[in-house]
């Protein structure tokens, strides 16, 4: 059996990086006052690192005394002690260093081809510094976006901005923001953001981004042929990614047909006939995932997930190009106005078609219901001998998933005695049915096998609620398409 003993090798290695006195390699870091030489060994430089492989190559070297003298002024000597000591010894600890520290160590891993260490400081990055991140992000982007291997990281800073976009868009440093960061936030298809918003901040990029308008001439009335075509260029890999056809008839006459001679004539006349008659997209892209939402139980991936049942399309249904676009909007939350039948029925009253989410304690499992009809007080209804009522809906349906990131095991359970979707009754917040989906208290009945609905769920069992959101959903079909 072959033993290792990589404790042992690391503390030896460390002592010949602290007190070297066999090195061949002086190393210059850093710049003007913050200058730092350190002594290295040129054959474990090359055995760590192909940078260090290519750059103490015969070629390449300066000698002075039989000893090579190398510099490095873009990286700091804090950095650097980092780099050789990882080199030497292959070890790293980043607890006590600041976010931006790490982002460039995170650079210069990169710049030395260390690989390894590269990957580590990418995920620590996400792992460990979110917050900083999160708060630094345009400086972050700026960072990662010159980095072609830091993909994930990037994927990861657009991720978090993605639900809360008008921060990015808003802040000072968006009209200088590399051309390839807004081209990566415009591709997303599932920004949470009005489209016409996407557009006011991209003409404003595209006139500061432009020569000859900006501040020096940013009145649009004393523009000519010349500054519109500059504009246009500026904006050309731009223009194709605005989805047009989520902006409403009034904000496209309003806000885009001023700007006509910057989009191309073959896009424009498309969006006119869009807005004339509602024909088919052919040229335009649809709606970013025809849905703004944001929720503190499931993802985005999810709630597409449910706009799809909602439309009776397959749970991995591909939008099409001409689907309606979705507002959900949050009007209670368990969290923050009490988990109780009071609480619930104050603020989902009424005949308005909504969602409820509900995720249970103990487990990651994931509970919901979508009522065309809404929950309670619906108007005239079918009143059973006992003091509850019934609502008539053929839309209803219940599910299920693992976890909040669930495609794999989700359940839906249609309705399937119509005349039963919705029960209200005095000792419940909302009843799927006759007792399939209950809230009532803090706690959820679910008891799928009740006859009303699908029994697809096949459960049960009596949950206690940890928190549950109910939506109204807003189709936005007519504000789209006039």
């Amino acid at each position: 059996m072959a033993l290792t003993f990589h404790h042992g090798l690391s503390k030896d290695l460390s002592l010949i990086l602290d007190d070297a006195d066999d090195y061949n390699v002086i190393i210059q870091v850093g710049e003007n006052q913050n200058i730092k030489e350190f002594r290295a060994h040129s054959v474990i430089l090359r055995a760590r690192s192909l940078y260090f492989k290519s750059a103490l190559s015969s070629n390449w070297i300066t000698k002075k005394d039989n000893m090579i003298i190398f510099s490095k002024p873009n990286l700091t000597p804090t950095i650097f002690d980092m780099v050789l000591r990882y080199i030497y010894t292959g070890e790293l600890d980043l607890t006590e260093q600041s976010g931006e520290n790490i982002l460039d160590l995170l650079v210069a891993s990169d710049e030395l081809l260390l690989e390894e260490l590269f990957e580590h400081v990418q995920d620590y990055l996400i792992e460990k510094q979110t917050n900083w991140v999160r708060e630094n992000f345009i400086f972050v982007l700026n960072t990662v976006f010159r980095l072609d291997n830091c993909k994930r990281l990037q994927d990861y800073c657009l991720e978090s901005i993605r639900e809360d976009l008008l921060p990015f868009f808003s802040s000072k440093s968006f009209p200088s923001i590399n051309k390839q960061i807004l081209l990566g936030v415009l591709k997303r298809d599932d920004l949470q953001i009005e489209e016409i918003i996407i557009w006011d901040y991209l003409i404003k990029w595209g006139i500061e981004q432009t020569p000859g308008l900006g501040n020096e001439n940013c009145d649009r009335e004393n523009w000519n042929y010349e500054d519109y075509e500059a504009l246009k260029n500026t904006l050309n890999q731009f223009i194709p990614l605005i989805r047009f056809a989520g902006i409403s008839h009034a904000d496209f006459f309003d806000k885009v047909r001023p700007y006509r001679n910057i989009i191309t004539d073959n896009i424009y006349e498309e969006i006119e006939e869009f807005h004339k008659d509602a024909l088919p997209i052919t040229t335009m892209l649809p709606p970013r995932i025809g849905l703004i939402f944001k929720s503190n139980i499931i993802n985005q991936k999810l709630a597409k997930i449910i706009i799809n049942w909602i439309n009776n399309k397959d749970a991995m249904y591909i939008n099409n190009r001409n689907g309606p676009f979705y507002k959900l909007n949050i009007i209670y939350r368990g969290s923050r106005d009490g988990i109780n039948n009071r609480s619930f029925r104050i603020r989902c009253n009424g005949r308005v078609e909504s969602l409820v989410l509900i995720k249970v304690k103990n487990t990651n499992k994931i509970f919901g219901g979508y009522s065309s009809i809404g929950f309670s007080s619906l108007g005239c209804g079918y009143i059973v001998e006992y003091g509850y009522r019934f609502y008539n809906s053929s839309n209803n349906f219940i599910f299920s998933f693992e976890d909040g990131d669930d495609t794999q095991n989700m359940k839906i359970s249609r309705v399937v005695k119509e005349t039963q979707a919705i029960m209200v009754h005095k000792e419940n917040a909302f009843s799927f049915g006759w007792g399939s989906l209950v809230m009532s208290g803090n706690g959820l009945y679910a008891n799928n096998s009740s006859q009303s609905y699908e029994n697809k769920l096949k459960t049960a069992t009596v949950y206690t609620i940890e928190e549950i959101e109910v939506f109204t959903v807003n189709r936005k079909c007519e504000d789209l398409i006039l």
